[in-house]
């Protein structure tokens, strides 16, 4: 007999990052995906995966898989680089992220989501943004061109407060609804999501 089961609430936690993240993608076919790409699911996904997931395996890697798997396929679609200077600040972001879910989010309720969200956001701005610093000819690196480039970003991370908070509502409260439905998919002694 094999220990291995069958775990429903870890197959619904990687459904609902899989579907947030297929919209992520839809978005880089749009027109208008400079003025949107920031209002999206990926800060809700990073906070999303810290939350739920107990395995520190599964809460970092699936939301660093699917950010990997979906920065490809845009990088591919847009004409943008994916390997540009600086990239992996972005990734350092996240996974900083996916901590603040984590630490944050051991109580999931309104009031936390909000506030996890905003350091969140803040983590995302400080960290993220040094990657401009490695852009040949788009700041100057030093400390007035890296202010510059934080200054610049506030609308972008605008858009990013406003698509974490939008997709952490939907991802945490489907989440949470069908727990409530589906006393099972708690995590429980013999569960391990």
């Amino acid at each position: 007999m094999s220990d291995s089961k069958f775990n429903p609430r870890t197959a619904i936690l990687l459904l609902i990052i899989v579907l947030v993240s297929i919209i992520r993608v839809a978005a880089a076919l749009s027109d208008n995906f400079k003025e949107i790409a920031n209002f999206s699911g990926v800060g809700a996904i990073a906070l999303f995966g810290g939350a739920y997931f107990s395995n520190n395996i599964k809460a970092f890697g699936f939301p660093l898989l699917i950010l990997l798997l979906s920065d490809i396929f845009i990088s591919q679609i847009s004409g943008y680089g994916f390997f540009y200077g600086g990239w992996y600040w972005i990734y350092i972001a996240f996974i900083l992220m996916v901590f603040v879910g984590k630490v944050m989010l051991t109580k999931i309720n309104v009031q936390n989501l909000v506030l996890s969200t905003i350091v969140m956001v803040l983590i995302h701005w400080i960290v993220s943004d040094i990657s401009a610093m490695y852009i040949p000819g788009l700041y100057e690196p030093t400390l007035a061109g890296y202010w510059a480039c934080l200054v610049a970003a506030i609308p972008y991370e605008l858009n990013f407060v406003y698509g974490s908070l939008i997709y952490g509502v939907l991802m945490f409260g489907s989440f949470e609804l069908l727990k409530a439905k589906y006393p099972y998919l708690s995590l429980s002694r013999n569960t391990v999501a």
